[in-house]
């Protein structure tokens, strides 16, 4: 087979793969879209008497994000304005926030919401796990440079002033996007590495810190799946036991949290969806970023994992939290009920 056939199979396979993760989301590409259609009936709709929030929404929710930025340049080039501050001048509330982040490009939205997790008193920890852990490297790339861009300052330069420790040393290492993001996995590494977790917890008096961090924020995903599965087999005991055994806090945390990424990432969200909706009060920072940024991506998942792991429907429970315009949009990215 010549290296072109087979490189271009690969990359097909590499496409199929992409599509595959890709397509278990709830918005897709608009058929027969005219971004200058959109454009000017999202004008009117802002425009006149009353805003017409029934054509935002649906315009809004239909479209896929890569559409919705080329509705926000034509709006600005045909009505030299920001759709994003036309929208906010003129919603309010969640709903505003909501319509914000949908026509906001994904690594700026992900920027913003690390920049409003460590901002003002205290910093929001499960906000920057949250996204520090679901963030491919790519992603995790294209965010430092949108931060960077947007708040003249590194992402890491702020996470190392609002966070400490090991903690700290985690999430600088994640925010630099370097874990492997191959499919692959290597069974020898798998071993030795479950070794060294093991060496470094319960096989000492005291723990050594820094190996969980290097191994649970660099390995690839399928690749830590099997290094739990091998020191299960060394340890006689879940990876999660020894976690919550021999670290604590923040740290303790992180670590869990990619520890159920690579087991299930889907359900991972999901169970941060349901600490949003139950309770008194709804997280609506937690619920538009998992609606939002998971909406393109893996949300028909994270539904059927809500589902499975709480006996009710992300849908349902949008529908007994929020209200009005919010809730509408909410159940259109939500995008069925289950």
């Amino acid at each position: 087979m010549s290296v072109e056939l087979s490189e271009g199979l690969l990359s097909t396979a590499t496409a199929h793969l992409l599509n595959k993760v890709g397509h278990r989301g709830t918005v897709h590409d608009y058929p027969g879209f005219s971004p200058s259609v959109d454009a000017e009936a999202i004008r009117k709709a802002i425009r006149g008497i009353g805003t017409d929030e029934k054509t935002l929404i649906s315009i809004l929710t239909e479209r896929t994000n890569a559409q919705r930025q080329r509705i926000v340049q034509e709006y600005q080039a045909a009505y030299g304005k920001e759709l994003k501050d036309d929208l906010k001048g003129d919603l309010s509330g969640h709903f505003k926030q909501l319509m914000v982040a949908l026509v906001t490009p994904p690594a700026v939205f992900d920027a913003k919401q690390l920049k409003k997790s460590m901002r003002g008193t205290g910093t929001s920890e499960h906000a920057l796990i949250e996204i520090l852990t679901t963030r491919t490297s790519r992603q995790m790339k294209e965010i430092s440079q949108a931060y960077y861009t947007a708040y003249k300052k590194s992402l890491g330069d702020d996470i190392s002033s609002e966070t400490s420790g090991d903690f700290r040393k985690a999430l600088l290492t994640l925010a630099d996007g370097r874990r492997d993001e191959s499919l692959k996995v290597d069974e020898q590494l798998a071993k030795k590495d479950a070794q060294i977790l093991y060496n470094a917890g319960e096989n000492r008096w005291g723990t050594d810190e820094d190996k969980f961090t290097e191994i649970l924020c660099l390995r690839s995903f399928p690749q830590l799946k099997l290094t739990f599965d091998e020191y299960r087999n060394i340890s006689q005991k879940d990876i999660e036991d020894s976690i919550k055994g021999e670290l604590s806090g923040h740290f303790e945390d992180l670590l869990l949290a990619i520890v159920h990424c690579a087991r299930n990432m889907p359900a991972f969200l999901a169970e941060r969806l349901h600490q949003a909706l139950k309770g008194a009060g709804t997280d609506e920072f937690t619920l538009n970023r998992i609606m939002v940024s998971r909406s393109e991506m893996d949300l028909l998942d994270i539904r059927a994992e809500f589902k499975k792991h709480y006996g009710y429907s992300v849908y349902s429970a949008i529908k007994s939290d929020t209200s009005g315009d919010y809730e509408i949009t909410l159940l259109k990215i939500c995008g069925g009920d289950d």
